[in-house]
Formats: structure tokens, C-alpha cells, sequence
């Protein structure tokens, strides 16, 4: 069965928008597009330091370690519902359906552009650190939400590509990381020492 690109749905008018982005791109300095690209390729380093941080700051502290433990494999698991779903829709890049050159090189053909895997991951670090460190939280908040821009700036995705990989990562590592810090809280009531009673 062939697959229709999802960008040709009705439900979805950014495709202007798209192409005003990447032309908005060309016309920025080159300094700021290195800068901009550089971070869409390996900005998610940034949240595997965010982790690190994460559990050093409970551990420190006194605090359960098993949440901040589990927020990569929150973000990995969140990852693999995104690409099944990606595999699922099989949406063409837009570099490969519209007529605009994008800042990036163009993906290569079956490398499937909804939702955006990149964004996904950024959510999804996002919403398990937010549910154990607040001020992690935000930071990478922010992050998660830049990574996602910068994925339709250099081209590599529509706008919806971006929105639908920062809602399905928030969604899923907020489930998960709810689910690691009640293990963590029922791991932890199992080890606590039982009193005995004075005869």
C-alpha cells in the first residue's frame, strides 16, 4: 500500500511556514546558522549531562537515586514509541516533497520525518528530569524546546514534525518517570526496617 506524506493532509496548512523558516535561514548570518546547526546535531548531549547532574544532585542530597537512575532509560523508551510511530506514518522530509533547499543536507530517502525523534528525546529528558529536579527541569525544558526549533530550521523537519516529537516525549516521560519515583517509593517502604514491638 502506498503512503501518502502526511503534509499533504488537510488537517495540516505549514508548509509555508516551513519554507519561510528555510528561507530565513539562508538569509541569516553563517555564524549563527553554525551555531544553530551545531546544536541541532549534538545538543542532545546536553541532557545526558543534565542526567548526570541529576542524579549527583540526589545523591548529595539523600534523596532516592532509582528516579534520576531511570530518566535514560525513560528517554530511551520514549524513543522507540516515537519511531514506531514515525515507522508507522512514513512522512517524507519536507526537503524531499517541497521546493526549497534546506541549510542541512536533506535526509536520506525512507528516513521518516513525523514525529520528530530529535525532539521526542529532548521532551522526553525534559519531563523526567522536571519530575525529579525542578531547576534540571527548566533548563532542559528550554533546551528540549530550542533542539525542536532547530530541527525546522536547518530543514530537517515541518513545524508539526517538531510539535508532535515534543508532545509524544512530555507525554511519555512524564508516565514514566511517574512510574520510577512510585517503584522507588514502594522499593523503598519494602527495605525500611520493620519495628518491633517491647514485650
Amino acid at each position: 500500500m502506498n503512503r501518502v506524506p502526511l503534509s499533504a493532509h488537510p488537517a495540516f496548512y505549514d508548509d509555508s511556514l516551513y519554507a519561510s523558516v528555510t528561507r530565513l535561514a539562508h538569509r541569516t548570518p553563517a555564524a549563527v546558522d553554525s551555531v544553530i546547526s551545531a546544536w541541532s546535531e549534538y545538543g542532545l548531549g546536553l541532557f545526558a549531562v543534565l542526567m548526570i547532574i541529576a542524579w549527583w544532585r540526589a545523591r548529595t542530597a539523600g534523596l532516592p537515586q532509582l528516579p534520576a537512575l531511570a530518566v535514560p532509560a525513560v528517554v530511551v523508551l520514549a524513543y522507540a514509541a516515537n519511531d514506531a510511530l514515525k515507522s508507522q506514518v512514513a512522512e517524507q522530509r519536507p526537503c524531499q516533497v517541497l521546493p526549497v533547499k534546506p541549510l542541512d543536507p536533506c535526509p536520506a530517502l525512507g528516513d521518516w520525518s513525523f514525529p520528530s525523534n530529535h525532539a521526542a528525546i529532548a521532551a522526553a529528558a525534559a519531563a523526567g528530569l522536571w519530575g525529579i529536579d525542578r531547576l534540571l527541569g527548566w533548563v532542559a525544558a528550554s533546551a528540549a524546546l530550542l533542539m525542536a526549533a532547530s530541527r525546522v530550521w536547518i530543514g530537517a523537519h515541518y513545524p508539526h514534525d517538531a510539535l508532535a516529537g515534543l508532545l509524544v516525549g512530555a507525554v511519555f516521560g512524564t508516565l514514566l518517570i511517574h512510574v520510577a519515583k512510585r517503584s522507588a517509593t514502594l522499593f523503598g517502604r519494602g527495605r525500611a526496617p520493620r519495628q518491633v514491638s517491647a514485650q
